[in-house]
């Protein structure tokens, strides 16, 4: 297989656990977040200061590099890594958000989806033979099946033909990679769905693990639905995943969600979350969230989080951020996307020690009494 997970501890207070994956392009610690470069890159950052901060592994988005710059141009540049200039780990998804995304623009049927491009509005189709295609053109350490990502709230017979319809998705997605050859260098991840419905869940994971992929991700959550109802779950559907694959939940990027998602047995995350809010002028602190464009931090010559190491804190005030802010000076968007960046990296290796130690209740506990939310019932961040 192109990726190896080893086991390393699981935590005696809360059963999570940390390991490491093994890729084409280095090992990973895991339980991992990984920031997001949908067009071959993460907004405002490098590669070598995503390097410095400590991301090992990256997102890309297989629907927007098929339309610009194409699949092709990336294949001719050597892959994704030499294109984008970063030779750690890269996961790549499937296209397949884009079904939930762009709902009113798409058509699904059995042999795949058809489109309006969000760009000019010309038709497109990707099937999950096309989307492995695509996905082999970028290189990526990582890949996803193809799949259906239902809405919520959604009809139950909706949802148990979305994932009967995933399932099937997954298994052509699976026979066209290793027809292909590719599976000795790039892992296919497969994708649990079943909206909020335990049984199918349970249905959806019970046939990914039959196809036995090498890793399983589990979708369609953090899409509107109430966090109890993700937490629940992540704690029905985990049980069924093999304990010797990583397991990845799509789509999250919150600081308590990555505790909670964690605590429940996730491995790996993502989220454009610590980005986007960034670009707003939002940013993730010790002490819960700080909006540097607000008047009151006009005179306020201190760091945005005086217990965090990171090059914007280190150098900048926040009377300083916010001007930069007030008057669009593109530093402020990077250097507030730089702090929020390195704060849920350095979490998740807090994280990790805190499972080394066996003390991961211990740290959620004062993380969130820190950070301003209810241990028992979390507030959306």
């Amino acid at each position: 297989m192109a990726i190896r997970y080893e086991h390393i501890k699981t935590c005696k207070q809360t059963g999570a656990r940390i390991g490491k994956l093994h890729t084409p392009h280095g090992t990973i610690d895991t339980p991992i977040f990984m920031p997001v470069g949908t067009l071959a890159t993460v907004k405002t950052m490098t590669p070598e200061e995503l390097a410095d901060i400590g991301s090992q592994i990256i997102l890309s988005n297989t629907y927007h590099l098929w339309l610009r710059p194409g699949s092709d141009i990336i294949r001719e540049a050597g892959g994704l890594h030499k294109f984008m200039n970063w030779d750690r780990p890269i996961l790549t998804d499937s296209g397949g958000f884009q079904v939930f995304s762009l709902s009113d623009r798409r058509k699904i049927e059995e042999e795949g989806v058809h489109f309006r491009s969000h760009l000019d509005g010309s038709k497109l189709f990707l099937s999950p033979e096309k989307a492995m295609d695509i996905q082999h053109d970028l290189g990526s350490d990582i890949m996803m099946a193809f799949d259906e990502c239902p809405p919520f709230p959604a009809e139950k017979k909706y949802v148990k033909d979305s994932i009967e319809r995933t399932s099937r998705w997954a298994e052509r997605c699976l026979n066209h990679h290793v027809k292909e050859g590719h599976d000795k260098n790039q892992a296919l991840f497969g994708i649990v769905q079943g909206g909020e419905y335990s049984d199918l869940r349970a249905q959806s994971a019970k046939e990914l693990v039959a196809m036995d992929f090498p890793g399983y991700s589990i979708g369609g959550l953090s899409v509107g639905e109430p966090k109890p109802i993700m937490y629940r779950v992540l704690e029905e559907t985990v049980p069924f995943l093999p304990e010797d694959k990583p397991r990845y939940l799509m789509g999250v990027g919150s600081p308590d969600a990555l505790i909670e998602g964690v605590i429940r047995g996730i491995d790996m995350f993502d989220c454009v979350l610590p980005t986007r809010i960034a670009r707003n002028g939002t940013t993730m602190t010790s002490k819960g969230r700080v909006v540097v464009k607000n008047k009151k931090f006009e005179r306020d010559f201190t760091p945005l989080d005086p217990g965090c190491d990171c090059y914007t804190c280190r150098n900048y005030t926040k009377a300083y951020l916010r001007h930069l802010f007030k008057t669009d000076e593109i530093l402020g968007l990077r250097l507030t996307t730089y702090h929020n960046l390195y704060f849920l990296l350095k979490l998740m290796e807090d994280i990790r020690t805190a499972i080394l130690n066996d003390q991961l209740m211990d740290f959620k506990e004062a993380f969130f009494e820190s950070y301003g939310l209810n241990v028992e019932n979390p507030k959306n961040f």
